[in-house]
């Protein structure tokens, strides 16, 4: 099967952090798990650029592409159009016919805010683009359920969620020497930060639906001086994130580290105790899955989340993690406390994390259950080697 891989969501080369996030990190995975599936043959058109670039560079790219893709297409015999997501997505009904002619079908992979974005126009827009495509693959229930109520024929969707790569995101053989890594990393050391104390972790952009302010200055306040909240990246709430801190004295507990390389990220997976995301709903910017808990979950960090739209199809109860009620600071500190001083219990939660994140999301799984849908769409079979959680695959249909 040719797939032309369509994307504008990848960071320059060599420079992994120019461009970081959910979308970013769910393109790099699926373009590279489905290039080394035995099944496809790979060709992309690919927009390599910065975060702060992607804006001044994306109208010549979506212009070269109107003509690139249909020529490509016939050129290569290409099978599938697959973007990454529904921005390259859009320019599907101006060029469908011509796809279609030369023998391909066209996918997309929703991942939430690119179908909820609130704008008039847009959300006209974005009903015709998804009545255009062939295939389309949310990476969740709730991004489903939003594609639906855009008037997505059911029979064309297939719901398949995002994956992790095991190579690069892996438990440590050592919890205590990885703890010690990550504390010298930070600048700390047993003797500020003891063996028993509590490290949260969050990694993300700092958005207002992350939530990261609403926990520093609802949650973070109650817990005890031995609980401490680590949190990467930059955004808009940076500065809501630090007046809280300020607010309520957080100065030793919670501490910003912006944006971090692989190497630290990695760290901060194997070396801290709990992941949080604490999301809060904004309207018109769902979140579509949450790429950054499968990462945590692989590295053996079980996740304390939001129960809230594409969150809610990572985290299993109790398997590899916990879900609570949206903004509801006292579940938070509740299921944070029952971790406190309990290492056994930690690492107990650690253990059950890596073995389900590895069974249910690595990209070897998921990129195989790509393939046999597309099979499927161009009238062919394949069989799968992975399984995707139950939930998901009844979904998914």
């Amino acid at each position: 099967m040719r797939i032309l891989y369509v994307s504008h969501s990848f960071p320059l080369p060599g420079d992994p952090l120019s461009n970081v996030g959910g979308m970013q990190r769910l393109a790099q995975g699926q373009f590279a798990a489905l290039a080394e599936h035995p099944a496809v043959e790979m060709h992309s058109l690919l927009l390599e650029t910065s975060w702060k670039s992607t804006p001044y560079r994306m109208p010549g790219y979506m212009a070269r592409l109107l003509w690139q893709i249909p020529r490509i297409v016939k050129r290569e015999k290409i099978d599938v159009v697959l973007h990454s997501s529904m921005v390259t997505a859009s320019l599907t009904p101006t060029m469908i016919s011509a796809i279609h002619k030369a023998g391909a079908i066209v996918a997309a992979v929703p991942v939430g805010r690119d179908v909820t974005l609130p704008t008039i126009g847009y959300q006209w827009y974005v009903r015709r683009v998804l009545r255009s495509l062939d295939a389309v693959f949310p990476i969740s229930r709730a991004t489903a359920q939003e594609c639906l109520q855009r008037g997505l024929p059911p029979s064309r969707m297939h719901v398949v969620p995002c994956g992790v790569d095991a190579g690069l995101f892996n438990a440590p053989r050592d919890r205590r020497a990885a703890r010690l890594e990550l504390l010298r990393a930070i600048g700390e050391s047993t003797e500020t930060i003891p063996d028993d104390a509590l490290i949260l972790v969050s990694v993300g952009r700092h958005q207002e639906r992350k939530g990261f302010a609403w926990f520093t200055d609802r949650v973070m306040p109650r817990l005890p001086e031995d609980v401490i909240y680590l949190i990467t990246g930059e955004g808009p709430m940076t500065p809501r994130i630090q007046e809280a801190i300020d607010r309520h004295g957080l100065h030793g507990r919670v501490r910003m580290l912006g944006k971090v390389a692989e190497e630290m990220l990695g760290r901060l997976y194997r070396g801290a105790d709990l992941f949080v995301m604490p999301n809060i709903h904004v309207k018109g910017d769902i979140e579509g899955f949450g790429v950054v808990m499968l990462e945590a979950g692989m590295c053996g960090m079980p996740v304390l989340a939001a129960d809230l739209e594409g969150i809610s199809d990572v985290v299993r109860e109790g398997q590899n993690g916990h879900l609570v009620p949206s903004e509801d600071a006292d579940a938070f500190v509740e299921r944070v406390m029952r971790y406190r001083g309990n290492r056994e219990m930690v690492m107990e939660a650690s253990r059950s994390a890596a073995s389900y994140t590895a069974r249910h999301f690595s990209w070897p799984a998921i990129a195989d259950r790509y393939v046999r849908l597309l099979q499927q769409q161009l009238g062919t079979t394949t069989t799968t080697t992975g399984t995707v959680p139950a939930e998901l695959a009844r979904a998914a249909g």
